[in-house]
């Protein structure tokens, strides 16, 4: 038995499959809204019925939101590995319905029969069907999965998987793995797969300036009387060099350089920094000087400001010296950096610049550090010419400027790491009107699982 039998038999399933996934996204499961409760229950259920159709063991699990989908398969095969695959099958409301061409949650194919066209067609259940798709052609054509194979499918990640931790700590065991494979993420474009090998980390504080006891009359106070949004604006501009490089002491331990084959990679992509900037109505790029725009986004850490408040901000004018100001940071962090000592950092910054009149106050929005797929790890490498061998491109190993908060959740209670595969693209419309998601990216997404779990399997 090989590979291409398996393969042949996603093909001649193709539009069974695409009838499957109408079934699915037909079912409005939305989990923000309580008037939907049902329909996500009833989408987690009929995700457990054909899993146990194809021989796993499934079950819906309650929470105290919505439930999350269990199943196991073990291969015949012993010493094969065992992966762990994360999907959700709640989506976004389909607000605002009359911006939609037609029913969200009556998928159809768009006139050319090229594109998948409903609410949750991309994100997630048209992405994580491609791998039920790859394990039915296994199951179909030989019986028998390469890998052992748990599945996790969630019911509230559009709402923050508030569910998630809870459930995580009871089921450690059940959940342990030796990789997780999550397919929320994109290909570079349509016809270059991409797996997702890093993404930043976040600290979130919010730093409040109290100077005098109450707000003072500019014409009586101003000059000797202390301004806090003065302080705070001269903290702000310590932040960053003349080169745009982060100020705080030992911000950039842990910040490694990229390994020069992925450099050269990222340098020979068609990207244009013009036209990505020039897409907000920007032209010049900030931040570090000798850095390209993909870095800057995808490898290295930032610092920036996203709020500040102080004094009168209404209409008009008012001569006041406000007694508080105050000002949000957010901390995008790469490779082994330290969550904790960039808090102790910035916290030290900030008091360091401190006026002896003025008392300072600091509150933690969060943080987690960043997560980074080693490019020496064989299971990227088998990845990595298993996609090779299906879209005949080499795969664009990229980063993530934003988090996905389940890969790290998994990594940081369960140690494992996760190959990020998706067939996504830019253009999905995800969360807006008129979602969709290419047949090219179904059919060959459910093909691509299939050769990186052969892959996996040796």
């Amino acid at each position: 038995m090989t590979i291409d039998n398996v393969l042949a038999r996603i093909d001649q399933n193709r539009e069974a499959a695409v009838q499957r996934l109408f079934d699915l996204l037909a079912i409005p499961s939305v989990s923000t809204d309580p008037a939907f409760a049902k329909d996500c229950a009833r989408a987690g259920q009929w995700l457990v019925d054909e899993l146990k159709g194809l021989g796993f063991d499934a079950s819906l699990r309650p929470t105290a939101g919505h439930p999350m989908v269990m199943a196991h398969a073990k291969a015949k095969r012993r010493d094969v590995p065992h992966v762990l695959f994360y999907g959700h099958y709640d989506v976004q409301p389909a607000d605002p319905l009359e911006l939609w061409e037609t029913d969200p949650f009556k998928p159809h194919l768009s006139d050319d029969k090229q594109r998948i066209i409903a609410r949750g067609s991309a994100d997630d259940k048209g992405q994580m069907m491609t791998f039920v798709e790859a394990c039915r052609a296994f199951r179909d054509e030989q019986g028998d999965l390469p890998c052992d194979v748990t599945i996790l499918f969630e019911g509230e990640e559009e709402t923050g998987s508030p569910s998630l931790p809870a459930f995580l700590a009871a089921n450690k065991q059940e959940l342990t793995a030796d990789l997780m494979l999550v397919c929320d993420t994109n290909m570079w474009n349509k016809d270059t797969p991409a797996i997702t090998t890093m993404l930043r980390g976040l600290v979130l504080e919010e730093v409040v300036i109290q100077a005098a006891s109450r707000d003072l009359h500019s014409g009586m106070f101003g000059g000797p009387a202390t301004n806090p949004i003065h302080v705070l604006s001269r903290m702000i501009a310590d932040m960053h060099d003349a080169r745009g490089c982060v100020s705080l002491p030992g911000f950039y331990e842990g910040v490694s350089e990229l390994p020069e084959d992925i450099a050269a990679q990222w340098r020979e992509l068609d990207f244009s920094e013009k036209d990505f900037l020039g897409s907000v109505g920007l032209s010049v790029p900030a931040g570090e000087q000798d850095r390209s725009v993909l870095e800057k986004i995808w490898s290295r850490p930032t610092c920036d400001v996203n709020g500040i408040l102080g004094g009168y901000t209404g209409k008009g004018s008012k001569t006041v010296l406000p007694a508080q100001a105050s000002a949000k940071f957010s901390f995008r962090l790469v490779g082994q950096q330290d969550p904790d000592k960039v808090v102790a950092s910035f916290r030290d910054f900030v008091k360091a610049r401190l006026p002896s009149d003025c008392r300072v106050e600091f509150l933690s929005h969060g943080a987690s550090p960043a997560l980074t797929l080693p490019f020496s790890s064989e299971a990227l490498a088998r990845a990595r010419r298993a996609l090779h061998a299906e879209w005949n491109k080499e795969p664009v190993l990229s980063g993530s400027g934003g988090s996905i908060p389940i890969v790290g959740l998994f990594k940081k209670d369960l140690g494992i790491d996760a190959l990020m595969i998706g067939f996504g693209l830019d253009d999905d419309r995800i969360h807006s009107p008129n979602e969709k998601y290419e047949m090219s990216s179904f059919t060959k997404g459910a093909r691509s699982w299939a050769r990186v779990l052969d892959a996996l399997a040796g």
